[in-house]
């Protein structure tokens, strides 16, 4: 049973998790797309979702709650100013994962996560 198995650790510690994570969800948010591992992917999902729905409210509380995971002031402001008013209509799914292949190396299944 997978009682409290929540998250995917990645085979990582929670704070390189952490770091991992908001520098992709940094990266989505600067380049609109980026290319990474299907289980990453899945995860990033679910953050970049998160705050696309703290950019709706644009609040000071919420750019705060948003500026413990995205640390760059000129992606935070991009995200409150351009990137969630286009989003007000939709209630979530702001994500698109395309499958792209595997990787040569290890066979890793690679994708595209792009904002919709």
């Amino acid at each position: 049973m997978r009682h409290l198995n929540k998250y995917r650790k990645l085979n990582r510690t929670s704070a390189h998790r952490m770091s991992l994570f908001s520098n992709l969800v940094t990266s989505l948010f600067s380049y609109g797309h980026i290319c990474t591992t299907l289980p990453k992917a899945k995860e990033l999902r679910s953050i970049a979702d998160k705050i696309i729905s703290l950019g709706k409210s644009n609040t000071v509380h919420s750019r705060r709650l948003a500026n413990k995971t995205i640390r760059n002031k000129t992606i935070l402001k991009k995200i409150f100013n351009e990137i969630a008013p286009s989003y007000l209509s939709n209630t979530g799914g702001v994500t698109r994962i395309i499958h792209k292949g595997v990787r040569k190396g290890d066979a890793a299944p690679i994708c595209i996560i792009e904002l919709v």
